[in-house]
């Protein structure tokens, strides 16, 4: 079974608008696990521009399902997953600047890096994920890390597949096989909506997690977030 992390820094965006507490990061993480959802991730940046700091420590002993934790592993990343200690923490090479995820990590040049990182992770007993294009080269030496999981960065795959699907997923397919002999865990985010979700898991029954965020999130709007969660998961059951 894939399970289905709703990454909720949209609904800390929205709130952030106007200030105050409305919506209630909270209140909508808890309201998403009792419509469905089997995770919940959060990106907090260091400009807090939506996720803050504090809110993914109230999130900490609010979350009952598994908690994901993504982020650039500085240290003050670092300092977080250690008070946290989510279910799950994902690298991501993002700068700070950066609007969103737009690359995977380059495993070759980064290896002794994130292998440090990596064991200081599992240290704090919290399992951990990388994540990652879509290219053989990169798989290997992110098992040579000690990383738990990969996560696939899926933007190219959204991209490609409204034109031409077969041809989207073929690389997915390819790397995640890999993954498999290697004994990776596989994970898959960015730009998955209710379009290209089955497909995907359809080519890869076996991935062990998506993370969703704004396409879910703007689904929500027309379909409310109870429903939504729902539409997701039947997705992912197909």
């Amino acid at each position: 079974m894939t399970k289905l992390s709703v990454n909720i820094n949209k609904i800390a965006t929205l709130r952030n608008a106007r200030g105050g507490n409305n919506p209630d990061v909270v209140r909508v993480a808890k309201d998403a696990e009792r419509f469905g959802a089997q995770g919940i991730t959060v990106h907090p940046r260091p400009d807090e521009r939506h996720i803050r700091y504090d809110d993914v420590m109230q999130l900490k002993d609010t979350v009952t399902t598994e908690f994901n934790i993504e982020g650039y592993p500085d240290k003050r990343y670092m300092e977080l997953i250690r008070l946290a200690k989510p279910a799950q923490a994902t690298l991501v090479p993002d700068p700070p600047e950066a609007i969103t995820s737009n690359t995977g990590w380059d495993t070759i040049s980064h290896r002794d890096m994130l292998t440090d990182i990596i064991a200081e992770l599992h240290e704090y007993g919290v399992r951990t994920s990388i994540f990652i294009n879509p290219e053989t080269k990169y798989f290997e030496p992110a098992k040579f890390t000690g990383t738990d999981r990969v996560e696939l960065y899926t933007e190219p795959y959204a991209s490609l597949f409204p034109s031409d699907p077969e041809n989207a997923v073929k690389p997915y397919v390819e790397v995640s096989v890999l993954a498999r002999e290697l004994g990776l865990g596989l994970n898959a985010g960015h730009d998955l909506d209710l379009h290209n979700l089955a497909f995907l898991k359809q080519n890869i029954p076996w991935m062990g997690e998506v993370s969703i965020g704004h396409a879910l999130i703007c689904d929500a709007l027309y379909y409310g977030l109870e429903n939504t969660i729902q539409m997701y998961r039947r997705q992912l059951e197909l």
